[in-house]
């Protein structure tokens, strides 16, 4: 089976859906790779190494997309930005497209993908179960996400992480605060752990404790015995009384944190708005609030989606492409977890697709 690589045409997209370690590993597998000329460009991978790896460039985008009968992807096809036409045309019929979709946002790919007789494998739908964790790529891409949060704020943060005795003065260490700790919330709390901070965390899903505890940082609770976690492991929508308790502590918390990562999402919904605008106005001028939900609408009440700005002194950080800010690493893992499905799916580079299959279902 031939399997393509196209370039990512989102503008602020530099991830590839394949890098020249996974084309090896595809090749390996009994597939023939194509690989568009220049897709991992931005990523910092050059055609020629792709061609050391195994695979073929192809220069004409169409061409690429209808002989292939696998067509791996970072972002939801959407209308090219040169050729003005949308990217699922392209699929052959019995081709497989297999990407991150978010259907609930982009409604017009399945109809576009359905259209065309074929087939698509969403990503983020990869259940999160033992054996499909090595596929996992919304775990893959919420541990890099987490960790540039970090990196962002404090780029903006006009002090240090780590506390500081000098002849000159005393310095306090940064207060963290992390709203979420799934993967990406873990990930901001190793990261500020790491540059010397104080760091406190607050989730719905008490299960998570253990593992805020054992980074270091100080785990907050309310007083209402509600637990937060769904059936797939995510959080979910709690009681009023609990948001009302949890406001009233991330009031509280407001006016000593120095910096605060969200990373709050509910499958299929908007993001809850957790933080504020009085909890913005109730920190110190200079603070940072960095919204890792801004895709969803954002955490925060003052985010602006793909934007910096701020309000009262405090700088909101809304960026959505964080992980195409290490887009060399972030497409190195992607790639990892789309072999591994592969491999999973097929045998000798013949793709089966097994309703029956608890990973394809």
């Amino acid at each position: 089976m031939k399997v393509a690589i196209p370039r990512e045409v989102i503008d602020g997209e530099c991830r590839v859906a394949a890098t020249p370690s996974t084309v090896a590993r595809l090749i390996k597998l009994g597939f023939e790779v194509s690989v568009e000329k220049g897709a991992g460009t931005l990523a910092n991978f050059t055609d020629a190494a792709y061609e050391a790896a195994g695979a073929q460039i192809i220069a004409d985008t169409k061409a690429l997309w209808s002989d292939a009968d696998v067509v791996l992807k970072v972002e939801a096809p959407t209308n090219h930005p040169e050729l003005n036409e949308y990217e699922t045309q392209w699929l052959q019929s019995g081709a497989t497209l297999i990407c991150f979709v978010q259907s609930d946002l982009n409604p017009q790919v399945l109809e576009g993908v359905r259209a065309q007789g074929a087939t698509l494998i969403a990503m983020e739908r990869v259940p999160r179960i033992t054996r499909a964790q090595k596929m996992d790529a919304l775990s893959s891409m919420a541990n890099i996400a987490g960790y540039r949060a970090v990196v962002e704020a404090a780029n903006v943060f006009g002090s240090f992480f780590t506390g500081q005795i000098t002849a000159a003065g005393k310095v306090p260490p940064a207060r963290v605060l992390v709203i979420g700790a799934g993967v990406a919330g873990l990930a901001a709390i190793g990261a500020a752990r790491g540059l010397g901070a104080e760091v406190r965390a607050f989730d719905t899903r008490a299960a998570v404790r253990e593992q805020v505890q054992s980074m270091g940082a100080q785990f907050l609770e309310v007083q209402i015995d509600e637990e937060g976690e769904s059936a797939g492991g995510y959080a979910k929508v709690m009681s009023q009384a609990f948001i009302d308790a949890e406001m009233a502590l991330f009031r509280e918390q407001a006016k000593e944190v120095d910096i605060v990562v969200t990373t709050a999402l509910i499958p299929g919904r908007e993001a809850p708005k957790l933080w504020l605008k009085d909890m913005v106005e109730a920190m110190k001028a200079g603070s940072v609030v960095v919204d890792l939900a801004a895709p969803r609408g954002g955490n925060c009440e003052l985010t602006k989606a793909g934007q910096a700005n701020v309000h009262a002194g405090v700088h909101i950080l809304g960026y959505t492409d964080l992980v195409s800010r290490m887009a060399r690493t972030s497409s190195e893992l992607y790639s990892s977890n789309l072999v591994h499905l592969l491999d999973d799916l097929s045998d000798a580079g013949q793709l089966s697709l097994d309703p029956m299959d608890e990973i394809v279902r």
